[in-house]
């Protein structure tokens, strides 16, 4: 999503691999620069920790022409962060209630705003991933209590 937002992907379809590339190029030296990301991690469990934060979507919304668009890219990061402890946890009613308790709501908000604002990036088709964080977490949740 970040380099598409950089390169403007909802005005127009298919990109060229170059333009692909030079977005990618940008997003990697400005994290690479304003967060110490290097992209030879992006494969790696801690780049991704490092990249899904507040901070790096701030990073980030500096490369993005439209106001209206880091809007909806800081209101997106800032669901999945207020929703990460909840799928996070082995026991979310005792270590994070308060998230728990939104969680219902913030991943139907979360699903609304993928499927209008980003459609062109998740029109029809989302990871497994975030299928099993927005479907079945809230299920498992009903269903055990935690």
């Amino acid at each position: 999503i970040f380099q598409d937002e950089i390169g403007e992907v909802y005005q127009r379809s298919n990109p060229s691999r170059e333009e692909r590339r030079r977005w990618r190029s940008t997003l990697d030296k400005q994290l690479r620069n304003k967060l110490k990301l290097k992209p030879v991690m992006r494969m790696n469990g801690n780049y991704a920790r490092r990249l899904m934060t507040r901070e790096a979507v701030e990073v980030v919304c500096e490369l993005v022409p439209s106001e209206e668009r880091r809007e909806a890219l800081k209101r997106l990061m800032d669901l999945y962060v207020q929703m990460k402890p909840v799928w996070r946890s082995t026991c979310p009613s005792r270590d994070c209630p308060d998230q728990l308790c939104r969680y219902s709501y913030n991943s139907q908000q979360f699903a609304d705003l993928l499927s209008t604002t980003f459609k062109y990036r998740y029109d029809g088709k989302i990871t497994n991933y975030l299928h099993k964080t927005l479907a079945h977490v809230p299920e498992i949740i009903e269903r055990d209590g935690s």
